[in-house]
């Protein structure tokens, strides 16, 4: 398959709102997911997060992206003589002009006046109206310090971002002993995903609010006791709501399906802006070197929607976010919050995993150049088998909560899924205990909430995903508890 890059096309992903409403829904279907295996190296094309081969009721598989007219008619041509790949627009609404739950206007917490509350403790009933903005994101944690004080605990980042912005983070359940937090959860790191930082700040609140008053939670069908609610605080939790301000601020401004972050060394002006974040990572960051030439785990190319950055933890973001590591050390279950595309996935991302050869793992260079081909048997990533087990256990466990509410259906499985990434947040969180003596082993997951590339919910849609994803973490950290902090 030949590569699709006229440079306009390539623009039009993710410069401004007025080009950002070129991009449509498409639905490309295949009867394996080997057949996609060319058009998701083809890192001009935008899969959302990351490309899914979702499997159909007639036993074939569908790769959802967010394409431009050009591209759709490229692939068209690409694939006219072969029946056994179609090509098709979807009537889903993408929104990025119309239909999509709207941004929080000023401060609906009043600068940490007003206490945020969530939907596990209200009527079946009751609606969030707006998604929140940047300054309601910090205001909330400012809330939540004032309502609880001694019990709930914020605290600044070390580094600003290209932009100058100030991150925040906060830990709470376990006291001010750092040292005794389990369980590390973080959102916002991919700009449009919008909603995330919602998610886990009103299931917070919910938790809090319902160690005070002595009830439980619900979430549409699922409900959970207080006792539930003291064992998850009890755990320790640490939340970084909003780990890239930068390009949340801009995609909230301009509508405009933006995923990176803002910083333009790499790149002036339109794609070439940004870094994506979660392949940043210090995880075979290289992938050239690591990886098989046949796969494209990330991006050396600035206008790419996944362009690495200049070195591993190149981007201040990262850097703030592995340094929650450093002042949470007992941390030893990791989710991170995204979305579109109703799954939970655990590690190892690079490649299958496999529990019988040691010797066949990340660290080891005679696998240089072989890691990444998800057929093969040249390589595959090394995993104790109780790890496996362990995380297994708890992917299924956190998909079962979240079917569990009633809204839609979401599964679990492993990262690679159909094809390789490199330098992401869950698979640093797991690889740190190889490649960093005297560290924690932490259990690493991502969190991909709602329907595939929608990135923009409905007011119905993003309260859906409250619910959804705070069943999803209370089964998460009971699952954690129950492996062992």
């Amino acid at each position: 398959m030949k590569q699709f890059v006229p440079a306009a096309a390539v623009v039009a992903l993710q410069v401004t709102a007025s080009l950002a409403e070129e991009l449509l829904p498409v639905q490309i279907r295949a009867p394996s997911p080997a057949h996609f295996s060319d058009l998701v190296a083809n890192n001009t094309l935008d899969f959302g997060c990351r490309p899914i081969a979702h499997p159909t009721s007639d036993g074939k598989f569908e790769l959802q992206a967010l394409l431009t007219r050009d591209q759709i008619s490229w692939l068209h041509g690409e694939y006219s003589s072969d029946e056994a790949i179609t090509v098709r627009e979807t009537a889903l609404d993408k929104r990025q002009t119309s239909g999509k739950a709207p941004i929080g206007t000023g401060d609906r917490f009043s600068g940490g006046s007003v206490t945020p509350s969530g939907l596990g403790t209200k009527a079946s009933t009751a609606s969030i109206a707006s998604i929140l903005n940047i300054n309601e994101i910090n205001s909330a944690l400012t809330g939540l310090a004032n309502a609880y004080p001694g019990a709930f605990f914020k605290y600044n980042l070390p580094y600003t971002t290209f932009q100058g912005r100030t991150s925040v983070a906060a830990y709470t359940g376990a006291g001010p002993d750092t040292s005794k937090y389990r369980l590390y959860l973080s959102a916002g790191m991919h700009a449009r995903e919008r909603g995330g930082p919602d998610n886990l700040l009103y299931w917070v609140s919910d938790l809090l609010a319902a160690n005070k008053s002595g009830s439980g939670l619900t979430y549409g069908k699922k409900t959970y006791t207080n006792a539930q609610v003291k064992s998850v605080l009890s755990a320790g939790i640490v939340l970084f709501p909003l780990v890239n301000p930068d390009g949340v601020v801009y995609d909230q401004s301009s509508g405009s399906l933006w995923r990176k972050n803002r910083n333009n060394r790499s790149g002036s002006s339109g794609a070439s802006v940004g870094v994506d974040l979660n392949r940043n990572f210090n995880f075979l960051w290289n992938f050239r070197k690591f990886f098989s030439s046949s796969v494209s785990p990330a991006s050396t190319s600035p206008s790419s929607e996944a362009f690495y950055g200049t070195a591993p933890e190149s981007e201040q973001e990262t850097k703030n976010h592995v340094s929650v590591y450093d002042k949470f050390p007992g941390i030893r279950w990791f989710m991170d919050i995204h979305s579109a595309a109703g799954t939970i996935l655990y590690s190892w991302g690079d490649d299958v995993n496999q529990s019988t050869d040691p010797k066949m793992n990340f660290l080891n260079s005679t696998y240089d150049g072989k890691r990444g081909v998800t057929g093969d048997s040249v390589y595959k990533e090394y995993i104790p088998a109780a790890d496996a087990t362990a995380i297994k256990r708890a992917a299924d466990a956190t998909v079962a909560g979240m079917k569990g509410v009633g809204s839609r259906s979401y599964v679990s499985q492993q990262a690679v899924g159909l094809y390789p990434t490199s330098g992401a947040s869950d698979d640093y969180a797991f690889s740190r205990f190889w490649a960093e003596p005297g560290v924690s082993k932490v259990y690493g997951f991502t969190m991909e909430f709602g329907y595939s590339t929608n990135f923009y919910p409905t007011t119905a849609e993003f309260n859906n995903n409250i619910r959804d994803t705070n069943a999803g973490f209370m089964e998460w950290a009971l699952t954690a508890i129950a492996v062992g902090l």
